[in-house]
């Protein structure tokens, strides 16, 4: 792999602050707000997952490859703000000018990620560009939903048809990657609360993990991976695993299942 490959998640809770001040109240305690918020939702769309513009990022963590390296970490330490979380995002852009990775990215993190970047003043000239600075993005950017600069796995696979959408967990546990470990995106605002932000960061990690191990296999499905480059990309996630001391990582390492291993005859 010769282009560097960025692979991103992020975690989300519902942007108190925002609602304080979009349903005026100002000096409402933050419980109050979330209650008023969630009764809004639910009498709206029937359910209390917050829209795109009312999320607010808590982690955000990334699988690099380059042509030398592989790197799984969360962006910033564990007390960065969204607006540095969301800076440090844009300029790893700006820095590598990578191929975008995702599952559903498209539907939920980008547009989320696009309003905090507004909201917080961030500057993404890179991601946003489509030719004006650099002549090669009018036809390769991360903006076009039919291209693979941002290739979400999800929506390509699903054939841009919402209506086959899979779960990220299920179409790891279909290939023997170990799926969702421990939590899930509707555990995250409790765990917020409680302070397990390392936790939340922990599982971001694993997800964004599995995401890479499934666009593995869609390469060597499209043709950009031989079976032993495969085989080699998933030794390298091996070692790196083996090599970290983290207790999320030595749980990934036992629940990934080796008997679904590709092969010419399989």
């Amino acid at each position: 792999m010769t282009e560097p490959t960025l692979v991103f998640d992020i975690e989300t809770i519902p942007d108190i602050a925002g609602a304080r001040r979009i349903l005026e109240m100002p000096d409402a305690p933050d419980d109050e707000v979330w209650m008023a918020l969630r009764a809004q939702r639910w009498a709206r769309r029937g359910n209390d997952f917050m829209p795109a513009h009312l999320q607010k990022i808590v982690a955000i963590s990334c699988v690099l490859r380059t042509a030398t390296d592989l790197r799984v970490w969360s962006l910033g330490d564990e007390s960065a703000g969204e607006a540095e979380l969301v800076q440090r995002f844009f300029d790893g852009i700006e820095r590598y000018r990578p191929t975008l990775v995702s599952w559903n990215g498209g539907g939920f993190d980008l547009p989320v990620l696009h309003y905090r970047a507004l909201v917080h003043g961030v500057q993404a000239k890179a991601y946003w560009d489509n030719g004006l600075f650099d002549r090669d993005s009018k036809w390769n950017n991360y903006l076009k939903r039919y291209e693979f600069k941002h290739t979400d796995l999800m929506d390509v696979l699903a054939l841009y048809s919402g209506r086959n959408n899979a779960p990220l967990h299920e179409i790891a546990l279909l290939l023997g990657f170990p799926g969702k470990l421990g939590m899930d995106g509707s555990k995250v605002f409790d765990a917020w609360r409680s302070g397990g932000i390392a936790d939340i960061r922990a599982y971001c990690e694993t997800d964004v993990l599995n995401t890479w191990l499934v666009y593995l296999k869609f390469q060597r499905m499209r043709g950009h991976l031989t079976a032993d480059e495969l085989l080699t990309e998933l030794d390298r996630v091996r070692d790196y695993l083996a090599a970290s001391d983290e207790p999320h990582w030595a749980e990934f390492a036992v629940a990934w299942d080796p008997a679904f291993e590709p092969d010419e005859d399989h």
